[in-house]
């Protein structure tokens, strides 16, 4: 027996292949079943069918043992691919299992491809049967739906041509026989009739697709199983209905004739495309019924527009009783009926207007944000939508802004307010032209025009008050000349009383003077200069100098204005420079002299520059545009500070003479300047405090060396007696000079040896103690090499034995006045040379 390998990968495959081996084993052999085939099988091809419940009742598991065969749980064997059969026999197992009775049966099946002569007769032992041409085909059939019978109704009978010689048993499968619905078709065995058993509706079921079989006594099946297709044929059993049970349609008022306003569309469940399901639509009533607006297409179901009269302050929905019937709307055909709305858009066709025809109001005068009026207006437009909110303007009389109006949104009322203050002297009473619109445009329909504007008066009357004094106009402007001297008198700020358009009785006081140029007359308002009016006070701003000024009445009412005093320059600041200018000379040898005139344009540029006679040796000063000078070297200077005397006169004449201090610099950027190596900032408080600290170095070092000797001299009178300890005599003396850097001390080590006699060899005048004029005789001694000096005057190294001319074969002893001897003039030289070094 052939059984198929499972494919690589393939959970499906290997419990296939498991399940068979298993059956192999277990299963013994039920029945053996003969077919024949052709030589050349087709992918999906029905082989022939088993008896599958001879073998086993109610198998729960159906194998074959060839992959290239699929069994049925009817029995039905189907190729899986394409096959070719040999001359030779080809046979596989059909594996059953019964997993809950734990039995397990097996048929073999055997296909041959062979042409076997077969007897007549049909016996038992007879392995084949022989095939004639023959009929077998299927036979057209059909059931009308609801059927009234009687029952069990005639379908159609299948017949075998095989029955001419073999007793043929005929049975029937598929949906309706052993699947839903169930035993709605039976076949009789023997005669191969097909009954059908009760009712169908084809909405449910709209054919059945069945298989026939014709199989021996012996279950052979000298057929292929018959494809049976029974078709259900329509009857007119619905009737059509819309799938909405309440359509709505908008479509704007006043829209053309024609326009569409929405399609209806119902369902039939018959048959489609047939008569059964050929629909048609009509009104069968408008509400309100009069003027007929609408009509529908019959086929399409599409609901357009006959008239433009639609206006929807008169109706603003209408609804439509609507019919749908098929069968081509023949009065026979079925029907249902349905009911859409139609809703009217508003549009803004509809102006505003006022509800009275003019106004009358009154106002206290300089009141200021209060309403005075309100105005309603009525619209048949649709509320609360920008075809009816009003937007109100002021058409005429408000050309001094006293007046705004405005929309209420809640009230959709004009609100009239006053926002600048009126006066009763100048007008009594003001009247204002109003008029109104809508937010939308008006609407553009064809059988509309566009209405004018809406419009009414309103007539304010100024009510008379008691009012202070007016400043008026708010800033007053005077003029004055620059450096006006003090003490003299301007004109100052005049208020009026309005009741009697004069100031008498006003007092004035002075609120803001930020420099105090100014003392202002209590009584007419006039100013007088406290100090001389100077146009470049930082206090001016373009020319102008701020004062401000309230005038009071009787009863303590004031008003606030501004006088402005405006100062004519005069030419009384020559051109200003900068006092230091520096020169890079790694970068550029010249500066740029940029002047700056305080007074006016007019009396500023064009300069002129003018250079002082003692510095044209060095210098030479370049005019450029009339603002600007350039300041050139005439050859390389040193590094230094110098001074360069410059006229600058202005265009009018006024001079003035500046000492430029030049800066000439070793650097790129004046920030990086430095001289003779070292930076400007480190050399010039060196020529002011160089000098002074040398010398106070000096002193101290002298004095130091005097307390040193002194207490010296003093320890060693004590001990005058005594050998020196081996630790003092270890001790160094460092001698340092600290001039600068440049010099160091190696080795300064004076030594003092060891002695056992009690009085030392050398004799030393150290000096006076206590101011008595006693002189101390010590001797101790100097080992030789104990100095070394570094001459910067280029002298090489010095020793205290090459300044005596010591030879090798000294015994390297020196007496304190030859070291007094070596180092005094050295000190001399060094404070002399660090003298002329900061004098350069």
């Amino acid at each position: 027996m052939a059984v198929a390998s499972a494919a690589p990968g393939s959970i499906f495959c290997k419990q296939l292949l498991f399940s068979l081996l298993v059956f192999i084993l277990l299963c013994d052999a039920c029945q053996k079943i003969y077919l024949r085939v052709p030589s050349h099988l087709r992918a999906e091809t029905l082989v022939g069918k088993v008896n599958l419940e001879e073998c086993l009742k109610s198998p729960s598991l159906i194998l074959s043992s060839d992959p290239a065969f699929r069994i049925l749980e009817d029995g039905s064997i189907y190729t899986t691919r394409d096959l070719i059969l040999s001359s030779e026999r080809k046979s596989f197992s059909i594996f059953l299992s019964d997993g809950e009775r734990q039995e397990q049966q097996e048929i073999k099946v055997v296909l041959s491809a062979r042409e076997n002569k077969a007897p007549k007769k049909r016996h038992t032992k007879d392995t084949a049967l022989k095939r004639s041409k023959r009929r077998w085909a299927p036979i057209p059939a059909s059931l009308m739906e609801n059927s009234l019978g009687p029952f069990p109704q005639h379908v159609q009978q299948i017949q075998s041509d095989a029955a001419q010689n073999y007793t043929i048993f005929y049975s029937i499968s598929g949906p309706g026989v052993d699947k839903e619905p169930f035993n709605l078709f039976y076949i009789e065995k023997d005669t191969g009739d097909i009954f059908c058993t009760r009712s169908i509706d084809r909405e449910k079921y709209e054919q059945f697709a069945l298989y026939g079989y014709a199989t021996t006594a012996d279950g052979y099946a000298p057929e292929y199983p018959l494809p049976l297709i029974i078709k259900i044929e329509d009857d007119n059993d619905n009737a059509p209905y819309f799938e909405h049970k309440m359509t709505i349609f908008t479509v704007p008022e006043n829209c053309r004739s024609g326009t569409s306003v929405g399609q209806v569309s119902a369902t039939d469940l018959d048959e489609p495309d047939t008569l059964h399901t050929r629909l048609k639509y009509k009104i069968l009533q408008q509400i309100p019924d009069h003027p007929k607006h609408f009509s529908i297409h019959p086929d399409t179901g599409v609901i357009t527009t006959t008239t433009p009269f639609l206006d929807r302050e008169k109706c603003d929905t209408y609804q439509l009783i609507m019919e749908v019937r098929d069968m081509g709307g023949q009065p026979f055909g079925l029907f249902n009926t349905g009911t859409i709305t139609i809703s009217l858009e508003d549009e803004n066709d509809n102006p505003p207007s006022f509800t009275e025809t003019s106004y009358v109001t009154e106002v206290e005068e300089n009141r200021i944000d209060v309403e005075i009026l309100r105005m309603k207006v009525q619209d048949q437009d649709l509320p609360n939508t920008p075809h009816s909110k009003a937007v109100y303007t002021i058409l005429q009389g408000n050309e001094n802004g006293n007046f705004k109006i405005s929309t209420d949104p809640n009230t959709n009322e004009g609100v009239l307010c006053v926002v600048k203050p009126l006066n009763y002297e100048v007008n009594r009473q003001v009247i204002l032209k109003v008029g109104v619109v809508n937010e939308a445009q008006f609407s553009k329909a064809a059988n509309l025009q566009t209405p004018t504007m809406c419009t009414t008066t309103v007539t304010v009357k100024i009510i008379d008050s008691d009012e202070g004094p007016e400043c008026h106009p708010p800033v007053k402007v005077i003029q004055s000349q620059d450096g006006f001297p003090a003490g003299q008198e301007l004109l100052g700020y005049k208020a009026l009383d309005p009741e009697t358009a004069s100031g008498e009785g006003l007092r004035y006081q002075k609120l803001g003077d930020e420099d105090n140029w100014f003392e202002i007359n209590e009584h007419t308002g006039n100013l007088r200069t406290l100090k001389v009016l100077d146009r470049e006070s930082k206090f001016v701003k373009n020319n102008q100098y701020n004062i401000s000024v309230v005038a009071v009445d009787a009863v303590g009412r004031s008003c606030t204005g501004t006088l402005v005093v405006h100062l004519d320059d005069y030419n009384d600041h020559p051109p200003q420079i900068d006092k230091e200018v520096t020169i890079c000379q790694n970068n550029e040898d010249f500066a740029v002299l940029k002047p700056v005139d305080p007074d006016g344009p007019e009396n500023g540029p064009p300069f002129q520059f003018f250079l002082d006679n003692s510095a044209s040796k060095n210098w030479n000063l370049e005019q450029k545009d009339g603002k600007t000078a350039i300041l050139r070297q005439r050859q390389n200077l040193d590094y230094d500070y110098y001074s360069v005397p410059i006229q600058i006169k202005d265009r009018h004449g006024l001079v003035a003479t500046h000492v430029l201090t030049v800066r000439v610099c070793d650097c790129s950027t004046p920030s990086e300047c430095r001289t003779n190596g070292k930076s400007a900032r480190d050399i010039r408080p060196n020529v002011i405090l160089g000098r002074w600290a040398i010398l106070a170095m000096v002193l101290g070092s002298v004095l130091l060396l005097c307390i040193l000797f002194t207490c010296f001299c003093v320890t060693a009178k004590r001990t005058v007696k005594k050998c020196f300890p081996e630790d003092i005599a270890q001790q160094n003396l460092i001698v340092s000079n600290t001039e600068g850097p440049g010099e160091e001390v190696t080795e300064a080590n004076i030594r003092l040896p060891m002695q056992t006699s009690n009085i030392c060899d050398t004799s030393m005048s150290v000096g006076t103690v206590g101011g008595q004029g006693i002189k101390t005789q010590q001797s101790f001694e100097m080992v030789k090499g104990g100095y070394t000096l570094d001459s910067n005057k280029g002298g090489g190294h010095q020793t205290l034995e090459s300044v005596k001319g010591v030879g090798q074969g000294d015994t390297g002893r020196y007496t304190y006045t030859d070291w007094q001897s070596f180092t005094q003039p050295r000190l001399g030289e060094e404070s002399i040379r660090g003298h002329t070094l900061i004098k350069n």
